[in-house]
């Protein structure tokens, strides 16, 4: 068992020495990147990326990022194609074939039916005298020294590499569309990404109930709208007009402060917080948590443009939906 002393500096001997593979594929981007990145924008059809072996694994990661930025991609593993799954392949497709040595068997019987469709291959390749690179279109260079492992043998450096340039790929692409956050949330709705980028204040406030009082609403009745709402507040408006805000928080610091409270005689205007932080129903949620954590608040009046009362929404809604 090695030393902790000796495990800190393995980890951190991996980690320079695939940097530095990383930093130097900054001279491989040259006018075969440009021109494949033309290549699949012009297309009519979808990317195919293929490999075998831990290459086929970075293919199917670059495969994801393709399709979460807008460029329809589909994984063919190069053993399954040469066995039927060739019929992945249709005639507008521009396919990428990704192996480090390029001269896998199964590299040399894929290549050659690839380029008999008359589809374009494009080679991520980690030597640029292989059979896979002298027979594609275009090359992306991601030729590595040496492993970081120590024998020289397992996949690190060179994996590090192809996905770094399957990386830069998918984001030349996705600025060549103009990607933007509204499209990257259309292909994201599932998760909490996708929520910060789409979900509305609109769509939240609506659950919940509408805590309103008066402005001669006596302090009993306040109390009783503030407990059956439960959202911890109530608005003091009159016609939908704001006036201000009362919160469990405003009432418990008021008895922190041996503040005499009249139950009967004082009113909800003599005790609520005028100009109160409000958003207007179709902000983005994501704004409203940015509100309230500026503020140290947990929940926020919702207007239309007007500047009329629409609802309440909370911190918890924000917390359920995942915003948070």
């Amino acid at each position: 068992m090695k030393s902790d002393f000796e495990i800190l500096e393995i980890a951190k001997d991996t980690i320079q020495k695939e940097s530095k593979c990383i930093e130097k594929l900054l001279d491989y981007i040259d006018n075969d990147f440009v021109s494949a990145v033309k290549e699949i924008f012009n297309s009519k059809g979808r990317v195919i990326i293929t490999g075998i072996g831990k290459s086929a694994i970075i293919g199917n990661k670059i495969v994801a990022t393709l399709n979460s930025t807008g460029t329809p991609s589909i994984f063919m593993h190069a053993a399954e194609a040469i066995h039927g799954d060739l019929g992945i392949i249709q005639a507008d497709d521009t396919v990428i074939c990704i192996s480090k040595s390029g001269n896998t068997p199964e590299i040399k019987v894929l290549t050659p039916l690839v380029k008999a469709r008359g589809n374009k291959l494009i080679a991520m390749v980690g030597s640029t005298d292989s059979y896979l690179a002298k027979s594609a279109d275009y090359i992306l260079n991601c030729t590595v020294d040496k492993e970081a492992c120590p024998n020289n043998l397992a996949p690190t450096s060179s994996t590090t590499a192809q996905l770094v340039m399957g990386d830069a790929l998918a984001v030349a692409l996705l600025h060549c569309r103009n990607f933007t956050a509204e499209d990257f949330a259309k292909y994201h709705p599932g998760g909490s990404l996708g929520k910060r980028l789409y979900l509305k204040v609109s769509d939240l406030y609506v659950k919940n109930e509408k805590p309103n009082v008066s402005a001669n609403t006596p302090l009993t009745e306040t109390l009783m709208e503030i407990t059956s709402k439960r959202l911890g507040c109530t608005v003091v408006s009159e016609n939908n007009n704001i006036l201000g805000i009362i919160t469990d928080g405003d009432l418990r610091r008021m008895l922190n402060n041996k503040s005499v409270i009249d139950t009967k005689s004082q009113t909800a205007e003599q005790i609520m917080t005028k100009n109160p932080k409000t958003i207007t129903a179709d902000a983005f949620a994501v704004e409203a948590f940015t509100i309230m954590q500026q503020h140290h608040i947990t929940q926020l009046i919702v207007t239309d443009t007007d500047n009329k009362y629409l609802g309440i929404i909370h911190i918890h809604d924000l917390i359920t939906e995942g915003i948070i």
